[in-house]
């Protein structure tokens, strides 16, 4: 982990602790000097943060390399750009694992179990509607895994060859795909589309292509599936909010335009993906590029597979 990286753990939060609201200035400096949380009054510097002396993150584990369980820890790509926010808050970090849908709908930021949503969530203009997201921080776009041998080079061979599609209930994929005119088996969550795929309840599934190799990076899977397509969708993760928050966000897009800058940011990148952003065909996000990343995570000899979905 990175330097400042705090331990945590993924565990739900009391309703006492619900209630709480911590004031905290947010005005660590650019170069990583240590900062100090204290109660205030509300104003343009300060940031509302539903747990005292910590900011809370929502998630949905595992979705590896974005956050998934090491030891008793939870790691990740994800997990190292919210501590980068933690550090400027001069708080730490806590993460909850929790449903996708009830974190793209809002849900969970509205009831206050949060303070930011980080599970590889991609911006669309339906979850604008219910999260304020912070600028986009990581490029992104869909693949699709088969078998291999399967033959399979694009959607078109999927529907030629009438093939069973699977897609994530809840993500972006499935909306590409039924955008295709598609209508898939959905899995509630990734581990279970890719038991799905290796039990032959489908033949093709279409996934976040960093999901796709890591668990491609792992024997048994890698030994008789293979990505066989991608699928330039032009997507990019941002971290949610609740609607109102526009000072956590006017931090968090500091924090990311500093770590972009100062290269932190390619540092966390090249850590989870073995590659700096645009080494490859992926990288940060700088407005609306098309980028995806075809790095491997480092820790993806695990044993768990990735739940969440963007």
């Amino acid at each position: 982990m990175a330097p400042w990286s705090t331990y945590r753990q993924a565990a739900g939060i009391g309703a006492a602790a619900l209630a709480t609201v911590l004031l905290v200035t947010a005005c660590g400096s650019e170069s990583g000097g240590s900062d100090s949380a204290a109660t205030a009054t509300p104003g343009p510097n300060t940031v509302a943060l539903v747990s005292a002396g910590k900011i809370t993150t929502c998630t949905n584990i595992p979705y590896e390399p974005f956050q998934f369980n090491q030891g008793d820890k939870v790691v990740g790509f994800d997990v190292d750009i919210v501590d980068l926010v933690a550090k400027k808050l001069g708080v730490t970090q806590d993460i909850v694992d929790i449903d996708f849908a009830a974190i793209k709908s809002g849900a969970a930021l509205n009831s206050r179990k949060c303070d930011v949503a980080a599970a590889g969530m991609t911006i669309t203009d339906e979850r604008k509607q219910n999260l304020l997201f912070s600028e986009p921080y990581f490029d992104a776009t869909q693949a699709l895994m088969a078998k291999k041998g399967s033959g399979v080079t694009s959607l078109d061979d999927v529907k030629a060859k009438n093939l069973k599609l699977g897609a994530q209930a809840s993500t972006t994929g499935l909306d590409y795909v039924k955008g295709k005119g598609f209508e898939p088996i959905e899995f509630a969550d990734s581990p279970k589309e890719l038991l799905g795929l290796q039990t032959g309840q489908a033949d093709v599934i279409v996934q976040d292509l960093p999901v796709v190799l890591t668990w491609l990076k792992k024997p048994d899977v890698g030994a008789k599936f293979e990505q066989v397509a991608s699928l330039d969708t032009g997507e990019q993760y941002g971290i949610g909010m609740k609607k109102d928050n526009e000072a956590l966000k006017k931090v968090v897009d500091e924090v990311l335009a500093a770590a972009k800058s100062d290269g932190t940011y390619n540092e966390i990148y090249k850590k989870w993906f073995g590659t700096e952003p645009g080494a490859a065909t992926g990288g940060a996000s700088e407005g609306a590029s098309d980028g995806a990343t075809t790095g491997e995570s480092p820790a993806a000899t695990g044993t768990e597979t990735p739940a969440a979905g963007s």
